[in-house]
C-alpha cells in the first residue's frame, strides 16, 4: 500500500490514528484497539522512509534529519487531515500520524458538562482543558473555539503546533498561526499576540515556565485565553 492507501484506510475504518515503524506491519488504532493492517507485509526502515517522504517536504525532512523528530498536519485531500509526529527510533524512521474530523463538532454531541458553553461567553480569563494524551484537549479546545465564532463578533488568534482543526470563520474573524512556519517560538508569538488585536487567543500547548508566563500575561491584559496542559487533576495543574 502507498501512504494514500494507508491514509484512506483510516477514514474507511474510522481510525483515530496509524502507525509506521519498522520490524511491524502498519498499524491502525481502531476504538481505542491497535490492529495491524490485513495484508500488509513487515515495514522495513526503507519502506518507512519512502512513506515519509512522499508527505514531507524538503524542510521538514531537513528538520526531521537534524532534530530526529518532527510535528507537522497534513491534509489528506478533501477527506480528512492529520497531526503528525516523526521520528527516529533504534536508529531508523518511524511516525504516529493522528487523524483530525475535518468538522469540528459542537460541544453538546461530545458529551461535555453545559459548563463549556459559559467559557465560551467568557470576556477575559484563562481556561484550561488537561488530560492525558488521546483524550480530546484538541477536540474539547476546538468545540469551545468554534461556538466564539459561531456567536461573537471578535478577533481569535490561535498559536498551534501544528495546526490541527480550520476553522471557518462566522460572526469572528481567526487567525492561525503555527509554530516555525508563522512564528519562530512560543514566547515570541505571544509576545506579538498582544500588538495583533486579540480577543480570544488559543495556546496548543503550555510546555514550559516561559509560555506559562505569556499565556498568563495576555490573559491579564484583558483576553480570553484557552490552552491545555498534560496534568491528570486539579490539583496537579495548579
Amino acid at each position: 500500500m502507498t501512504i494514500k492507501e494507508l491514509l484512506q484506510l483510516t477514514v474507511e475504518q474510522n481510525a483515530s490514528d496509524l502507525h509506521l515503524i519498522s520490524g511491524i506491519a502498519p498499524t491502525i488504532r481502531v476504538d481505542g484497539n491497535l490492529l495491524p493492517v490485513p495484508n500488509m507485509g513487515i515495514l522495513t526502515p526503507d519502506m518507512v522512509a519512502a512513506h515519509l517522504k512522499e508527505v514531507l517536504t524538503s524542510e521538514q525532512l531537513e528538520r526531521l534529519t537534524v532534530n530526529k523528530e518532527i510535528d507537522f498536519s497534513l491534509a489528506f485531500s478533501d477527506k480528512s487531515r492529520y497531526r503528525v509526529n516523526a521520528y527516529t527510533q533504534r536508529g531508523s524512521l518511524a511516525a504516529a500520524f493522528r487523524r483530525i474530523p475535518l468538522v469540528i463538532p459542537p460541544i453538546d454531541s461530545l458529551g461535555l458538562p453545559k459548563i463549556l458553553h459559559s467559557f465560551t461567553n467568557l470576556k477575559q480569563g484563562l481556561v484550561l482543558v488537561t488530560g492525558p494524551t488521546g483524550h480530546g484537549k484538541s477536540t474539547t479546545l476546538a468545540a469551545m473555539i468554534n461556538e466564539i465564532n459561531h456567536n461573537r463578533a471578535c478577533h481569535i488568534i490561535t498559536i498551534e503546533d501544528p495546526v490541527e482543526f480550520i476553522f471557518r470563520p462566522d460572526k469572528a474573524i481567526i487567525s492561525q498561526r503555527e509554530m516555525r512556519s508563522d512564528s519562530h517560538s512560543w514566547q515570541v508569538a505571544l509576545r506579538s499576540v498582544l500588538r495583533e488585536d486579540p480577543d480570544v487567543v488559543l495556546v496548543g500547548e503550555m510546555r514550559d515556565y516561559e509560555t506559562i508566563a505569556s499565556a498568563l500575561t495576555v490573559a491579564e491584559t484583558g483576553h480570553l485565553v484557552f490552552a491545555t496542559l498534560h496534568t491528570n487533576s486539579a490539583a496537579q495543574t495548579i
